[in-house]
């Protein structure tokens, strides 16, 4: 955690600004981050960490370029600091703020590209995601997501080489597990309760993007994964996109193993247990 006195001074530096408080938030698994008051302005938020945040910068601009997501302005930003507006609400979400991020993220995902990946490296929390252009999805979701994250767990020892060997069997029947989309769409990547930010039933920001071109169901299934919203997300999202049969019953599992194989390498524990579990729920 960083001195809030050092926060203050860093953001007056980069802004030109009059800081007056400085309050840790809950959240930042990249960083720490806290409300910065100004007596010359609105609110900002200001992060630092040891992950370079000029990536979380350039995804969020991205956002706001290419989509009509709403996600918080970047007001500054370096490897070593991110000042973002403050977005005032609550990361708790009801029905009607689920049915407004389904409408949100529906229109999103109808913003595609060429091929599945992106024009640079993303993060997933404090994780390197690679983003090669790669024209098949089940390549991409294979070598990129799966096989890449499987090989630092490995690596750190959390996953272990029996487990590792199962993984490498979902890898090899990818084809016949998951299919590529009509065409690649432009994700948000990490939407779970607290990267979510609603007022009124309605929803104000997505905060802390991973993004890059996908098949939409990733997503769908990380919200799923994270239990983030309920039925009415779903039914609304399904209403204005389609979900394709077996989604619930199969695929969404096949995508939940990559943010398990994260979150194995970083925290282990019970999420080897959550790992493998999925495993036997797709018959590995």
């Amino acid at each position: 955690m960083a001195d809030p006195d050092r926060i203050a001074d860093a953001v007056a530096r980069a802004l030109d600004v009059r800081p007056t408080a400085v309050t840790e938030l809950q959240g930042g698994q990249i960083g720490s981050v806290y409300r910065v008051d100004r007596a010359d302005g609105p609110a900002l938020v200001a992060k630092v960490g040891e992950t370079p945040l000029s990536t979380e910068a350039f995804m969020l601009r991205t956002l706001a370029r290419e989509s009509e997501l709403p996600v918080p302005d970047v007001v500054h930003a370096d490897d070593d600091l991110l000042v973002l507006e403050h977005v005032a609400g609550s990361t708790e979400h009801g029905p009607a703020a689920a049915r407004d991020a389904a409408d949100h993220l529906a229109v999103l995902h109808d913003n595609s590209a060429d091929a599945f990946g992106f024009e640079r490296d993303t993060l997933t929390g404090p994780i390197r995601q690679p983003n090669p252009w790669t024209d098949s999805w089940v390549a991409f979701y294979r070598e990129s997501r799966l096989e890449y994250a499987a090989s630092l767990a490995r690596e750190d020892g959390s996953l272990s080489p029996a487990l590792a060997e199962r993984l490498d069997e979902v890898a090899a029947d990818l084809e016949s597990l998951i299919d590529d989309p009509d065409a690649p769409a432009l994700i948000h990547g990490d939407v779970w309760a607290t990267n979510v930010v609603s007022r009124g039933g309605e929803i104000a920001a997505f905060l802390d993007p991973a993004t890059y071109y996908a098949h939409p169901e990733i997503e769908l299934a990380y919200i799923d994964w994270t239990d983030t919203f309920g039925d009415a997300f779903f039914d609304r999202y399904r209403a204005q996109q389609s979900i394709e049969p077996g989604f619930f019953d199969r695929r969404r599992y096949v995508y939940r193993l990559y943010p398990l194989l994260v979150h194995v390498h970083l925290f282990g524990g019970r999420y080897v247990e959550r790992f493998e579990a999925t495993l036997e729920v797709l018959g590995y």
